[in-house]
Parts: C-alpha cells; structure tokens; sequence
C-alpha cells in the first residue's frame, strides 16, 4: 500500500463531509432504490460523484466499489480497490440526526489496508492502516478489556437479541444503537461500547473501513460464525460482523455456534 493512502483516504474524507454537511437539512430529492427500497438523496449521489472523481483521478489503477455507484467487474482485476459509503446511515441523515458518516477504505488481496470513518457534524474522524495503529483525531483509541458477556454494553439493532441466534443462551447485555454501521464499529474500537454485532448480510462499503479501525484498535473482527472477513467479493457482502476484545468475542460466538 502506497504510504499516501492514508492521507488520501482523510483529505477526501474531509472534502466529501463539506458536501455532505452543506446539504444537511436541505431539500434532498429523495428517491427509493428499486432492489431494497432503501433511500437515496441527492447528497448521497454528489458525495459519491465528489469521491470518485477525487480518488480515481489520484489513484487510477485501482479499483472501484461504492453504494451509490453501478459495480464494475474490472475492480476484481485490480490490485487494490476503493470501498466507499458516501453516507452511511441515509436515514438519520433525512431525519436530521448527526450520528452519519464517511467510510472510506482501501483493500489489496481481500483485506482493508487503510481506512477512514468521518462524522463531518461530530468532527470525529477514526482513521487506521494495517499494523500501525487506530486512531480518533490523531489520538491513539483501543477497545475495552471487558470481557464478561452479560456485563457487555453492546450496539446492535433488535432484531439480533432474537432468543434463536444464541443456542447457547442470550447474555444480559446492555442494548444501544447507532444508525451508522461504520460508527458502530468505530466507537467499540474507541472503547466506549464493548461490542457490535449483526447477523444479516452487511455490505462491504458498510463495514470495510470500521473493520479495520475496530481490529486495529485490539479487536477480533469476523462474521458472524468466527470467519475472517474478506473484500472485495463478487457479491459484496460478508455474513454479518461480529466485533469485540479477543476474550469476549470469543464468549460471545460460544454463546452464537
């Protein structure tokens, strides 16, 4: 990896939070995408328009995977690919709630290599490259050492706490949520929540760039049965995520397998 990806991946961060914010409360021209129905605003389409044309133009080699952008199969050619969320948590990001971000992420090999999460509103910006570290606003982060899984404050949608995904018994945890997956991911890596876990199909562009910062911050992170993620798949999604300090991930699949 290119020792600039880093730096790159945060001006570009930086850029795109400046039109996303300046959109902020706006009319945003809502539409629904045909396959989910999920939505998709004009800040949503110009971040993303902002960030390729920014990223490709400095690194046009690599490849290309993005929410809002159509799949290109040349990206499985390519020696390394961006995978990009111009705004992760759309939702909060209609409802006017500040909890959305920037997930910007390369990945070489099927691994992240260096990764960016922004939340232009929170000005916090989690960045991490593989081996050296995670960090919010230059500060080193790491998770927390707790390891007791009904002791556990977690982020997680309800739907997960169904009694059928834990065989071997729903621990006590403590349940909050985040709209932004990506945020999920990065204040466990912060230390301030225990874990994050999902058991649906997550997106890659969702959880690249979090991956990386939550495992360079001391965790595991895998899916959702204890596999290593991957990137870069021909159908770019990983079966869940599941993220923690190594003693309490491993507590807690003992509880999902």
């Amino acid at each position: 990896m290119p020792a600039s990806d880093l730096a790159l991946l945060i001006e570009a961060a930086r850029e795109a939070g400046g039109i996303a914010a300046a959109h902020f409360g706006g009319t945003l021209d809502i539409r629904h995408k045909p396959q989910d129905q999920s939505p998709v605003t004009q800040a949503d389409l110009a971040v993303n328009a902002a960030l390729e044309t920014r990223l490709r133009a400095a690194r046009p080699g690599y490849g290309w995977l993005s929410e809002e952008s159509p799949d290109d199969p040349a990206r499985h050619r390519a020696d390394r690919v961006f995978i990009v969320d111009p705004i992760d948590g759309t939702r909060a990001f209609i409802d006017g709630e500040r909890t959305w971000a920037q997930a910007l992420a390369v990945a070489q090999g099927g691994q992240v290599e260096a990764a960016v999460v922004y939340l232009p509103l929170r000005d916090k910006l989690y960045s991490a490259t593989r081996g050296g570290g995670a960090r919010l606003n230059g500060v080193p982060i790491g998770v927390s050492a707790n390891a007791a899984p009904d002791q556990a404050e977690v982020l997680a949608t309800r739907p997960n706490f169904d009694p059928a995904h834990w065989p071997g018994g729903l621990p006590r945890m403590k349940r909050n949520h985040r709209p932004s997956l990506a945020y999920r991911l990065s204040l466990v890596a912060e230390g301030r929540f225990d874990a994050m876990f999902t058991f649906r199909p997550a997106w890659e562009w969702d959880i690249a760039a979090g991956s990386l910062i939550l495992a360079e911050a001391g965790a595991r992170v895998t899916d959702r049965r204890g596999a290593p993620l991957r990137f870069n798949n021909p159908h770019p999604q990983t079966d869940g995520v599941l993220g923690a300090n190594p003693r309490l991930h491993a507590a807690l699949l003992d509880r999902l397998l």
